[in-house]
């Protein structure tokens, strides 16, 4: 059964362009385009679309006020397409908290390995879009908050977090109920350069810790947690007795760069048993392996459960090769992760 898909975009020449490249591989059917929200309201009714991709620039109505209707109204998988700016990096960021399954930069003169390799990455979102479980995130409601008063623990302590798909909303749950007294945070999600600054920077200001985009040999601080740039592998090294960033461009790692895998085998190496990893949201089976090796290494590793991911498959992938202990709610994996710091003993 082929993926049916409404694209919706004022410019004709990007309606079109889309529609040739999701119609692609035949097993993406672009069943209609739109020109703004009021004519994507009336064909999402005649077409009922499996996904929906939307631009946020639009007449008659901003993409982002129809986004939030459509999810009130009759949730549905939305992929953004998003211009590469700074505006564009922060409008996406909210269309991403209002509920968008993931988004594309708009292909430019100079993007990076062409319009081939965009049209591959979008017709993968759109398959991920499709198997997303967006109406069941929009009726899940959320267990009673209860504040985690520390997740402190001994100097060398250090905690991992790889998503992709549907990963910003599931970090953003994490890192705000992480109190300020834990130890180093390290969060590989897949996003593309230019994204990843405005991610840092709105996790910043939601969340009690001090957030950054990684830079190279940044040292890793208690109380700190660093981003993977977008196309930047990030590895955690021990130098001079402190933990610190380094930052890499060597070829891609399970399809990916930031690849989850890179970062999870570096911390299984470097800090062992002092470590603690969850793996959320994503397609695909990026972080899997090195999650296994960290647990190989006596770090406490958990993932993200089916009925609270938004896409089941890197969590999925990981707890079918052993490489999690326990599988838990989005909302409870900070609480288990400062429970496990609370055990965690100083390397001999």
């Amino acid at each position: 059964m082929s993926i049916k898909v409404l694209v919706v975009d004022d410019s004709a020449l990007i309606r079109e362009v889309l529609t040739r490249m999701l119609s692609r591989d035949g097993d993406i059917d672009v069943v209609g385009t739109a020109t703004d929200p009021i004519d994507a309201r009336e064909k999402i009714k005649q077409l009922n679309p499996d996904v929906v991709t939307l631009d946020i620039e639009m007449p008659n109505m901003n993409g982002l006020a129809f986004l939030e209707k459509l999810m009130r109204l009759r949730p549905t998988p939305v992929v953004m397409v998003s211009t590469l700016t700074k505006k564009g990096a922060s409008e996406t960021l909210l269309a991403l908290e209002l509920g968008a399954v993931d988004f594309v930069a708009k292909p430019s003169a100079e993007f990076a390995g062409g319009i081939d390799a965009f049209g591959a990455g979008l017709r993968d979102k759109i398959r991920a879009a499709a198997k997303s479980d967006v109406r069941g995130q929009a009726s899940r409601v959320d267990a009673p908050k209860v504040a985690i008063r520390t997740a402190a623990a001994p100097d060398g302590a250090l905690i991992a977090i790889g998503a992709s798909t549907g990963g910003v909303e599931a970090i953003r749950t994490v890192l705000t109920n992480m109190p300020a007294d834990c130890p180093p945070i390290v969060i590989a999600q897949h996003m593309p350069a230019g994204f990843t600054g405005r991610f840092a920077a709105r996790l910043d200001e939601l969340c009690a810790l001090k957030v950054a985009e990684a830079e190279d040999r940044m040292p890793l601080l208690p109380g700190h947690a660093y981003v993977a740039p977008g196309d930047f592998h990030l590895r955690v090294e021990r130098s001079s007795g402190q933990l610190k960033c380094r930052l890499g461009q060597d070829g891609l790692e399970s399809g990916h760069r930031p690849s989850v895998d890179v970062l999870f085998t570096s911390v299984a190496k470097t800090v062992g048993a002092m470590a603690v990893g969850a793996i959320l949201t994503g397609m695909g089976r990026d972080g899997a392996r090195g999650l296994k090796l960290m647990r190989e290494a006596g770090a406490y590793t958990v993932g993200q459960s089916q009925a609270s991911a938004l896409v089941y498959g890197m969590p999925r992938v990981a707890f079918e090769e052993g490489a999690v202990v326990e599988q838990a709610p989005i909302d409870q994996i900070a609480g288990r992760l400062a429970n496990a710091l609370n055990k965690v003993r100083p390397a001999a």
